[in-house]
């Protein structure tokens, strides 16, 4: 989906409605801007207590289903985000 806008005075962009409901924003709700190469990604800000459970669902899940250390939880992070 490609939609173009133009830039106001304050630098405002509205977020078009379909990319609203796309993305299930409404008033009040919080978004990420996300830069990479000269690139912006917009993405509906995720909740925290949602993001530890399942990224430690998933984390358990590739150690067998048993309880993670410290170094378990780095080499997972580190494989998830390509941080290595």
């Amino acid at each position: 989906m490609i939609i173009k806008r133009e830039i106001g005075e304050k630098g405002q962009i509205v977020i078009p409605k379909d990319i609203r409901d796309f993305l299930g924003l409404e008033k009040g709700e919080k978004v990420v801007f996300e830069v990479k190469d000269k690139e912006v990604i917009l993405k509906k800000e995720q909740d925290t207590e949602q993001f530890l459970n399942d990224f430690f669902s998933i984390a358990r899940l590739k150690n067998g289903g048993k309880n993670l250390s410290i170094k378990d939880i780095k080499k997972i992070s580190e494989e998830q985000y390509e941080l290595h």
